[in-house]
């Protein structure tokens, strides 16, 4: 008679046991359901920390799925140790459950007894699956709830103190040494014609010093700094619920994001106020007026291709795209000027540059393009391009750790087992008894960690084999591009340029001044590796009057 195979399913939203049962007692429960219904377990899947919302996050649970629908093992059943397991979302398992059913494959939740082949089984499920659905929900609204009934007593929500203060026994403290700088930062706002950058560069040239702490590393204000600062009641005394909200994306299934939120309650704190109410109010109303975006309504079209990739030449930050906007003598749009600048030299974010020049965008675009191109039009170029698509992905040596870590789980799971049975088989009228289960159970402790630190090793070697494959894929499409840059550029958008050059280019360096000849370009970093003249490197350097094109040694570039 054909014995009847089954998959064994577990899961806990985190690493603490779940009602009681951690994973391994919830496996020992189901392997003893199963040898006790002479069914044979052939597989199986654990997600341990994963939550029960829906199945997506889940990849154990997918992999089972994918195996149902392959008939891997011509299973009958899926057993778990409850419903709440298999899932939370009414939704989710009853989808699930169907999927598994078409397959021939039916749900048995041991706890519960419950069994999908009988007649009742999947009425049983459906309510259940309801019932923990609204369990979660309710689980969630009422942590809302005591999260709003805490503010509406003025107390502190938790997380990090707020710059300015400090937490004592979870109840804010004004801390005397950062106060001073949110008073001076109100004051100069709502007094004065300055704005949030403009306070921030006030206060870095005025000695003023900022405290590093574990929300705000950076060691001097920036502009996004003083207006968080600005936008928060609790200076005033206040405490705000909900400025920011978990909702629902439409079209999407148990998928949420945050959002901020134009409206929020506010109530009064228990903690010492450092402004006053009306300050703050006149702060609101000045944010009101100046912080709101400038639509774009000349150049729609224009995109600054390298900005973000090229990079200031004293202080090696990214430069951004500035515009010098002419214009006619009776006010009307004449045209742009486009260039990049380094934002630092203003400093209005933390950061400090003396970098003060600023790089016509034509010429800087035209001089990568012009570079690119040749490296094209290499007669080794496009040979060396072809045999890296075709060359064949080496993980053979990943692979092998892979199957000797296997081979080494596999007998640490079989020496789990055999003390788990020692433990079971122990007489409890042995005299010795205490002194035998104490060291089987130190044996088991010690198997436990080895088996963890196996799994952890196995999981970061496939990841690491996925990433091979993921990055020889996508270096394949970069160099099939390249091959048509020529054709392709061209014909492309600005957007659509901006994005296919950051695709390739790493970084892009400058001169801090132009040479003789006008040269600002020195050097391209690629993402991948660049063939040149039989030489590889990432880093390509720009050699001008004679225009050679030399690429940086194998042994000193900078590989990803």
């Amino acid at each position: 008679m054909k014995k009847i195979c089954c998959y064994l399913y577990t899961r806990v939203s985190t690493a603490m046991q779940v009602d009681g049962y951690s994973l391994d007692a919830q496996k020992e429960k189901l392997r003893k359901y199963a040898e006790f219904q002479d069914m044979l377990v052939v597989g199986e899947y654990s997600d341990e920390g994963k939550s029960g919302k829906n199945i997506n996050g889940r990849p154990e649970f997918q992999q089972m799925l994918d195996d149902i629908k392959d008939g891997k093992d011509d299973v009958s059943f899926v057993l778990v140790f409850k419903l709440s397991r298999f899932g939370r979302n009414a939704a989710d398992v009853l989808s699930s459950l169907q999927f598994m059913q078409d397959y021939g494959v039916n749900l048995i939740c041991v706890e519960d007894s419950i069994d999908s082949s009988r007649d009742s089984g999947k009425l049983m499920i459906s309510v259940l699956s309801a019932v923990a659905e609204i369990e979660r929900e309710n689980i969630l609204v009422q942590t809302m709830a005591g999260r709003r009934q805490k503010a509406k007593e003025g107390k502190w929500n938790g997380g990090f103190a707020p710059y300015g203060y400090y937490l004592e026994k979870g109840e804010l403290k004004i801390a005397e040494d950062e106060a001073e700088v949110i008073r001076v930062i109100y004051d100069k706002f709502i007094h004065t014609n300055m704005g949030a950058a403009t306070v921030a560069k006030f206060l870095n040239q005025h000695g003023y010093v900022k405290k590093t702490r574990q929300n705000g590393s950076l060691e001097a204000f920036s502009a996004h700094f003083i207006k968080l600062v600005l936008d928060n009641p609790v200076y005033c005394g206040k405490i705000a619920y909900g400025r920011r909200k978990t909702e629902k994306v439409n079209g999407e299934r148990n998928q949420y994001h945050i959002v901020r939120q134009s409206e929020f309650p506010i109530y009064d704190g228990i903690h010492e106020a450092i402004i006053s109410v009306d300050d703050w109010q006149l702060a609101q109303e000045k944010r009101r007026k100046t912080g709101v975006k400038n639509e774009k309504i000349y150049s729609l079209e224009h995109q600054h291709l390298l900005s973000g990739i090229v990079c200031c030449p004293e202080c090696g930050h990214p430069l951004y795209g500035s515009v010098n906007r002419k214009r006619k003598k009776d006010g009307s749009f004449y045209r742009d000027y486009w260039y990049y600048a380094c934002k630092h030299r203003l400093n209005v974010d933390g950061h400090k540059c003396s970098f003060s020049r600023q790089i016509h965008q034509e010429k800087l675009n035209a001089a990568v393009e012009e570079i690119i191109k040749k490296i094209v039009h290499e007669p080794k170029f496009e040979e060396a391009i072809k045999a890296k698509i075709n060359a064949k992905i080496d993980t053979g040596e990943i692979e092998t750790e892979i199957a000797v870590l296997q081979k080494q789980l596999r007998q640490l799971t079989g020496a789990k087992e055999r003390i788990g049975k020692s433990i079971d088989a122990l007489d409890y009228l042995d005299p010795c008894y205490d002194d035998k289960y104490v060291d089987l159970q130190k044996r088991l402790d010690d198997i436990y960690i080895d088996i963890h630190t196996t799994e952890t090793e196995i999981a970061e070697l496939q990841e690491k084999e996925d990433n091979i494959r993921r990055n020889k894929i996508s270096e394949e499409k970069v160099y099939e591009f390249l091959l048509l840059f020529d054709i392709l550029y061209d014909k492309m958008t600005d957007a659509e340029k901006k994005e296919v050059l950051a695709s390739f280019i790493e970084r892009v360096d400058v001169y801090p001044e132009p040479k003789e000849n006008g040269q600002i370009l020195k050097s391209i970093t690629f993402r991948i590796p660049i063939v040149l003249d039989g030489d590889t490197g990432n880093k390509v350097y720009i050699s001008f009057p004679d225009e050679n094109v030399t690429v940086e040694p194998v042994v000193l570039m900078t590989k990803k």
